[in-house]
């Protein structure tokens, strides 16, 4: 009259009350014989108080009896069993939970306290947990949600039937296996895994810690770069063979450290990164060699070396820039002419054509802005009386020496006037 039932958190051995809950124990009993709560999730489990389970759905609301295999859908729920009186007084006490109107199904429940008087009159107990408390200590200690749903996925992996006293129906089917996990179950992503541990760092030394640390750190940093827009991509690397030398002396060239490099194998480029506009050195240099192997060669064997009266400092470069380096042509080649080309937009020929003027700006009338302009045409009919214009006039009419509009002497053309006018009628009149 004992079942094994094998949990995720530990084993759990659970004796029946045959005779007095017959039918509950038979309930329980056959429908662990036929694997109905292999995989059953505890979906409900409240500290000091409860942890349910019995639910194939995991969601309270189903499972149902033994007895529907036997009389269809009427046997889906049975009637609960009253005597005699059993109370829930210790921790380890196994019961059906009540599905309304003092009908059982397939759910049952564990309580994991003391003194639950309050469940006597509302639920059935039917068993009793003999072996595996420290099961139920890990069931109370488990984290749960608002809703008393637990954050690990905590499942019953396994039910064996030890000792049954009732005789196998005919109508119930008993398969020849336990079931295997279901696709869903195995992606469940809202609560912890069953293999998966809750604490991450359990069994790992301070140093890996320290480091696990240090990475996600890394990562981090590399995904702001990367938002910032100074990385092109968080996953990127630095290149495997290039040197970072720092500590250089002012006075070291870029032919003297490729020579001393060089003997580690073959240099690509070499480089002594100077200010820009005085073209000092800035004391630090990049090496990029032709093979990772050759700049690990020379990490281990220049470092701390002496080079023009300094100690330099090497190590592996964590510089992305070497990706996107664009490696100036040789002065050697000559660039290809381009033949029978289109000329470039800057080498068009200007049309020798003047361009039109541009358009004068148009401005609304104002009477102040007229005058003002026609004060600045005629300024002498601001400045002088009527009287003076005429006089003006007079001397302007009798002038000998001017300049007609192409700027040529009109000395003649006065000297004609005037004997013009000595010869008229009036004129000789005067005279005689």
């Amino acid at each position: 009259m004992a079942v094994l039932m094998e949990t995720t958190l530990g084993d759990l051995i659970i004796d029946c009350f045959v005779r007095e809950r017959p039918r509950c124990s038979m309930n329980f009993i056959k429908l662990c014989k036929k694997k109905y709560y292999n995989l059953n999730q505890f979906h409900s489990i409240e500290k000091n108080y409860v942890a349910q389970t019995g639910d194939p759905t995991g969601t309270g609301k189903g499972g149902e009896s033994v007895y529907s295999d036997m009389y269809g859908e009427q046997g889906r729920y049975f009637e609960r069993e009253d005597l005699p009186k059993m109370r829930h007084t210790r921790m380890g006490i196994v019961s059906f939970v009540n599905n309304g109107d003092n009908m059982l199904g397939s759910q049952f429940f564990i309580t994991l306290g003391e003194n639950l008087d309050y469940l006597d009159d509302q639920h059935t107990i039917f068993g009793q947990v003999t072996e595996g408390l420290e099961t139920l200590e890990k069931l109370n200690e488990q984290l749960t949600d608002t809703n008393n749903k637990p954050f690990r996925d905590i499942r019953i992996s396994h039910t064996i039937v030890l000792d049954d006293p009732f005789d196998d129906d005919s109508r119930v089917s008993y398969p020849p296996r336990s079931p295997s996990p279901t696709y869903e179950m195995l992606i469940k992503t809202d609560q912890i895994a069953l293999d998966e541990k809750e604490d991450e760092d359990e069994g790992k030394t301070a140093e890996e810690i320290a480091e696990e640390l240090q990475q996600r750190e890394m990562a981090e940093q590399a995904q702001i770069l990367e938002m910032v827009g100074d990385l092109r991509d968080a996953d990127e690397v630095p290149p495997e063979n290039v040197l970072f030398v720092c500590k250089l002396n002012p006075v070291t060239t870029d032919e003297d450290l490729e020579i001393i490099f060089s003997r580690f194998g073959k240099i690509n480029n070499c480089e002594i990164v100077r200010d820009r506009r005085s073209g000092d050195s800035l004391q630090y240099a990049f090496i990029e060699f032709d093979n990772p192997k050759s700049c690990e060669q020379a990490f281990f064997k220049m470092d701390n070396v002496l080079i023009d009266d300094r100690r330099i400092h090497v190590d592996f470069s964590q510089s992305v820039s070497q990706n996107y380096k664009y490696k100036p042509k040789s002065n050697n080649v000559e660039p290809r002419k381009r033949q029978n080309s289109p000329p470039r937009r800057n080498e068009t020929k200007r049309s020798h054509q003047k361009s039109p003027s541009p358009r004068r700006r148009r401005h609304s009338p104002s009477p102040k802005r007229d005058r003002k302009r026609d004060e600045r045409r005629e300024p002498e009919k601001r400045r002088r009386s009527p009287e003076s214009r005429r006089d003006r006039d007079r001397d302007r009419g009798h002038r000998e020496n001017y300049r007609d509009r192409n700027g040529r002497d009109n000395h003649r053309d006065s000297d004609r006037d005037r004997r013009r006018n000595d010869r008229s009628p009036d004129r000789r009149r005067d005279r005689r």
